[in-house]
């Protein structure tokens, strides 16, 4: 199984929540790290948006 996203690619969440929308740039993110799949198999990725950085599934993010 191969990521679907690379390193320092932009992309935005698919259901950004309310402080999604407060705080980030419009809701772009850079993928910074390439992470394992999760438990129910999916692929991770941690994203960057100025100082907030999270991990999502493969499925919350979509490309720009």
């Amino acid at each position: 199984m191969s990521h679907k996203f690379k390193v320092r690619q932009m992309v935005r969440l698919r259901q950004p929540g309310f402080s999604d929308t407060k705080t980030s740039a419009g809701g772009v993110y850079e993928v910074v790290r390439l992470m394992p799949a999760d438990e129910t198999g999916e692929l991770s990725y941690r994203i960057k948006s100025g100082t907030i950085e999270r991990a999502v599934r493969e499925s919350d993010i979509r490309s720009m």
